[in-house]
C-alpha cells in the first residue's frame, strides 16, 4: 500500500508512505529523507533500479525532495550519496540526529515530522543552487546540454561539475532519467508505446525500450503490466515509484 501527497511546507517536495518492501524503486532525480524502523535515513539519487526492501521490510515514510534541492538541506554534495542509503547520523552530529529522531517519533504521522525537519533545516541553510531548478526546467523542455550551458553562461564541464553536486550525476544522465519518468507516466495513462516514444522525445520505440531496460532494469510491457495490477489496489507514486 502506497500513499503520497504534496508537501504544504517544503516547495516541490512530496510526502509518502509505503507498507511492505516488495518491488523496485526507479530513478527519478530526487533524494529522500526516510523514517524506517524508528531511524532517520537518506536515500541518495539513483542511477538504476533499487530493491524497495533495501531500507526496511515494514512501513517506511519519507519526504521526497525535488531534484537539486537536497544537497543544501543535507550539507552534502549529491554525488557523495549516489546509489546509497545511509543513516542520517553518518552525515550529521549524533546528538542532533537523536533530537530529530525524538521529534519525528512524537508525531502521530511520521511524514509530518519529516516535513517539520526539512522545513526547519531549509530555514537554517538557505535556498538551493538556483542553477539546479533552471537545469531541470530546461531538460524537461527538451533542450540540449550545450544550449543549457550557454544559457547559464557556463562551459559544459563546469555545468557537469555543478550538476554532480546538485543532482548526483551530470545533466545528460539527469535528462535521460527525467525523460524516462515522463515516458512511464504517459505509458501509465494508456498511450500506445509508439506514441509514448514520440511524445517523450525518443528517436523511436526501440530507443524507448533500450532506455527502459538501461535505467529501470525491465521492459515497458512488464512495467505496464505491474502498474496495471498495482492500480487495482493502491495509488502509485509519481516519484520513487515501486513496481512488482
Amino acid at each position: 500500500m502506497y500513499e503520497e501527497t504534496a508537501s504544504a511546507g517544503v516547495p516541490g517536495a512530496v510526502l509518502w508512505q509505503v507498507e511492505g518492501g516488495a518491488g523496485v524503486v526507479l530513478p527519478d532525480g530526487c533524494m529522500d529523507l526516510l523514517w524506517a524502523g524508528g531511524r532517520l535515513l537518506v536515500a541518495g539519487p539513483d542511477t538504476g533500479p533499487h530493491p524497495a526492501g533495501e531500507v526496511h521490510a515494514g512501513a517506511v515514510a519519507g519526504i521526497r525532495l525535488a531534484p537539486g534541492t537536497a544537497p543544501a538541506l543535507l550539507g552534502v554534495p549529491a554525488h557523495v550519496l549516489r546509489d546509497r542509503r545511509v543513516a542520517l547520523a553518518d552525515l550529521w552530529p549524533a546528538r542532533e540526529v537523536r533530537r530529530l529522531t525524538g521529534l519525528v517519533a512524537a508525531y502521530g504521522d511520521p511524514r509530518a515530522g519529516l516535513e517539520a525537519v526539512a522545513r526547519a533545516r531549509a530555514a537554517d541553510t538557505g535556498p538551493a543552487d538556483p542553477l539546479a531548478a533552471e537545469v531541470v526546467a530546461r531538460l524537461r523542455a527538451g533542450q540540449p546540454v550545450a544550449a543549457i550551458a550557454a544559457a547559464a553562461g557556463l562551459g559544459e564541464r563546469r555545468l557537469h561539475r555543478r550538476s554532480l553536486d546538485a543532482f548526483g550525476y551530470g545533466p545528460r544522465k539527469l535528462g535521460r532519467i527525467l525523460r524516462l519518468r515522463r515516458a512511464l507516466a504517459l505509458a501509465d495513462g494508456g498511450l500506445p508505446y509508439a506514441e509514448v516514444a514520440h511524445a517523450a522525445g525518443y528517436a523511436d520505440q526501440a530507443h524507448l525500450a533500450r532506455e527502459v531496460r538501461a535505467l529501470a532494469g525491465t521492459t515497458l510491457t512488464a512495467y505496464s503490466g505491474a502498474a496495471a495490477g498495482a492500480k487495482r489496489e493502491t495509488p502509485q507514486p509519481s516519484g520513487s515509484r515501486t513496481t512488482a
